[in-house]
């Protein structure tokens, strides 16, 4: 997944080494949930797979290595979707407070 520019500065500088690694060495090039091939289509989508590295704790600070995971973009928005609703509710509550006050 995209990493937002707000979020650049929590990831450490080697971050696309870290990636790269579990992308390649870890995960065989293949997702670690559904099993799609990087580059290959998708067994459920049929689009182009190309893999991500997930936080599983939704946090950029946190880079061990079992708390990452190489997901294909489905996976890793399905893994995302319930956090996403989440920090969405979460800023729309704070504009709220801040037109309040």
């Amino acid at each position: 997944m995209p990493i937002s520019k707000e979020n650049w500065k929590r990831y450490p500088k080697n971050w696309k080494q870290i990636s790269k690694f579990i992308r390649l060495v870890r995960a065989a090039n293949k997702c670690e949930m559904c099993g799609a091939e990087n580059y290959k289509p998708h067994p459920v989508t049929g689009s182009r797979v190309v893999l991500t590295v997930g936080h599983l704790d939704h946090n950029p600070e946190n880079n061990d290595y079992n708390n990452l995971m190489a997901m294909c973009q489905y996976c890793h928005n399905n893994y995302d979707k319930y956090h996403r609703a989440e920090t969405r509710k979460q800023k729309r509550l704070v504009g709220q407070l801040k037109i309040n006050f």
